[in-house]
């Protein structure tokens, strides 16, 4: 079978390429542009060659390699890739005389020798499966929702730190920031010193301000004061308050996409008959595994969702680390969903309870249940199960 083994180091704006033999030969080297000019050059250079099975190595797939990766995957070439980590290592044990992309885009063919020598080479090259439709769109899906919820975070912190500052009372008003009928209030006039004169049919037409709240607006309004740099945050605060009302909708329509998708993907619909775990966990979830053909084993998949710390002692201390193959976002979600679950399985919260009690912090016993859980969904996926409660 006549083999070929690409490297791509991939940049924002260009790409260095290596094209070797299946014996590690370099036989042509070259760089292309980030356009579609340069994409299909990359693919008239490979196809020269005329080789029936071709794997292709790059840095950062669904990163800045995009569209390219995909590209590769459409034309039916097996696509790795490269563990940063990994490649740093080997480039430490075996220097080059320089640095350059070209003798990185060498060095990352090498890595194809490496991947043939298990335990070795293990891992060093991540071979790339191709998920579904639905998968892909969950995943994109969840990675902006998750971007928008933390985007609203940052704004409400800094919407409240600026009350603070130039209108303590005013905050005094609500016991959350985020509160909606409290970011209403804010977004009705243009300017925040605007607030103390407004009229009462004004105050009472916002939605979620009732019979209770608009006392308290009054009796603000006769004795409202503001700090000395009003007049700095007086249009930003409330900017940030109509940009966090307007994230809640997004957000609120993100919801309303992904429960639909997930609706369609029968991974996130298995994960969702596990108690407490809600629509956005397993949409993300789905998402970020995309199949278990990435696993050898559910030890795999427990490490890539951040369910099995590594060992990390020494001599007399017993310590463990967070692995570096974690992917944090499907760690995120499912401490989340873990942590619900307990409140739905009695036996779940015992066995919690037990880990707290022998001394772990509720975040190591959470991850304790967590493995546990794995293994549960290990199994569901690999025997297409639901979620059983099996009665005593």
């Amino acid at each position: 079978m006549n083999t070929l083994r690409v490297a791509v180091d991939v940049g924002s704006r260009f790409h260095q390429v290596a094209i070797g033999d299946g014996g590690g030969q370099l036989l042509d080297e070259f760089q292309i542009d980030h356009d579609r000019a340069g994409f299909e050059q990359f693919f008239a250079r490979i196809c020269q060659h005329a080789a029936t099975d071709v794997r292709v190595a790059m840095e950062g797939y669904n990163g800045w390699a995009r569209p390219l990766d995909q590209q590769v995957l459409a034309r039916g070439w097996r696509l790795y890739n490269v563990n940063n980590l990994k490649l740093a290592r080997y480039k430490e044990i075996f220097p080059a005389p320089a640095k350059s992309d070209a003798i990185d885009s060498r060095r990352m063919l090498e890595l194809f020798a490496f991947d043939e020598q298990r335990p070795l080479g293990r891992d060093v090259l991540q071979e790339v499966t191709v998920p579904t439709t639905t998968q892909r769109e969950l995943k994109y899906l969840t990675r902006r929702r998750r971007q928008q919820v933390a985007d609203r975070t940052t704004r409400l912190t800094r919407l409240q730190v600026d009350l603070l500052a130039v209108c303590p009372d005013l905050l005094a008003l609500t016991k959350a920031v985020e509160n909606l009928w409290f970011l209403r209030l804010l977004t009705c006039r243009d300017r925040l010193t605007a607030l103390p004169r407004l009229h009462d049919k004004t105050i009472t037409s916002i939605r979620g301000i009732g019979a209770k709240t608009w006392p308290r607006i009054r009796a603000w309004q006769k004795t409202a004061t503001f700090g000395s740099t009003i007049d700095l945050a007086d249009t930003d605060i409330v900017a940030d308050a109509a940009a966090i009302l307007a994230l809640n909708e997004q957000i609120k329509a993100l919801d309303t996409r992904i429960e639909a998708t997930a609706c369609d993907c029968p991974m996130a619909r298995r994960l969702r008959t596990l108690p407490g775990f809600g629509a956005t966990g397993t949409a993300e979830l789905s998402g970020e595994i995309g199949t278990l053909h990435r696993f050898d084993t559910e030890a795999s998949l427990a490490l890539y969702l951040g369910m099995a710390p590594l060992d990390h002692s020494s001599g007399f201390q017993h310590r463990s680390k967070r692995p570096k193959c974690v992917n944090s976002r499907c760690q995120a979600a499912l401490m989340t969903c873990v942590a619900r679950h307990m409140a739905c399985v009695a036996e779940s919260r015992a066995y919690y309870d037990r880990k707290r009690a022998q001394g772990k912090r509720h975040n190591q016993a959470v991850r304790a249940l967590g493995r546990h859980l794995v293994r549960v969904i290990w199994r569901m996926l690999q025997d297409d199960r639901d979620y059983e409660v099996r009665d005593e």
